[in-house]
């Protein structure tokens, strides 16, 4: 009897993969992160501390307004604090209160882009640029079972791969992936990182992952943590 609810399960797990495309599969987990579609006018703040080995901790500030297209993050390193500020396609730094020059600027529009897409999937895969592959994997991953989403982006995006990992039941994400690609253009499995996601961050109406773990692909090197602490 227990065989057969196995193989039951299995095959179930095995058609849902196939029946669904990779269209689909992205409608449902942003139905499960972001089921009243939020995202766009996201107003709010939050606090993550990020720990990495023999680093001191890092405690960052962050202000994301999407209706507005405002920007803003605050940490601090030793006895400096940093802000980075960007509205539209404006931009500020300041170290200790004094202002960048303009060429550092970039910085501020490199955190705003880092911080919306990680803290706004699988939204953000619905952004100008992003190719999804029809097809749905399906991969077993530190001894779970997935429904894998292959991601790529046009040129002027970027030219790393990325596979995001969801539960076959939920359509929770809970890991995603990148590798970058070599002088042939194609994927070095020896390069990038995974991330493992757990637990939950809800913040006017959106589920986010509240921890982040990072690491190496090549040798499952760990990396970091970021978690949500506010």
């Amino acid at each position: 009897m227990r065989f057969f609810f196995l193989f039951l399960f299995l095959n179930t797990f095995i058609l849902q993969a196939q029946e669904l495309t990779g269209q689909q599969l992205l409608d449902k987990a942003i139905q499960h992160h972001d089921p009243n579609g939020n995202w766009s006018g996201f107003a709010g703040h939050f606090q993550v501390t990020m720990t990495t080995p023999d680093r001191p901790e890092r405690v960052s500030d962050i202000m994301i307004n999407n209706s507005q297209n405002v920007f803003e993050l605050k940490y601090n390193l030793g006895d400096s604090e940093y802000i980075f500020k960007t509205h539209g396609s404006d931009c500020e730094s300041f170290l200790n209160s004094k202002k960048f020059e303009s060429s550092e600027c970039r910085k501020a529009s490199f955190w705003r882009d880092y911080y919306t897409y990680l803290y706004g999937l699988p939204m953000k895969l619905e952004d100008p640029g992003t190719m999804i592959t029809d097809q749905v994997e399906r991969k077993t991953f530190k001894g779970k079972e997935y429904l894998v989403l292959e991601v790529m982006y046009d040129e002027n995006v970027g030219s790393d791969v990325w596979y995001f990992y969801f539960d076959p039941t939920t359509y929770k994400m809970e890991i995603y992936q990148f590798f970058k690609r070599d002088a042939q253009g194609d994927v070095d499995t020896n390069s990038g990182e995974y991330i493992i996601l757990t637990e939950n961050y809800e913040t006017s109406g959106i589920n986010m992952p509240k921890v982040r773990k990072w690491y190496y692909n090549k040798d499952d090197k760990f990396l970091g943590t970021d978690v949500i602490t506010n």
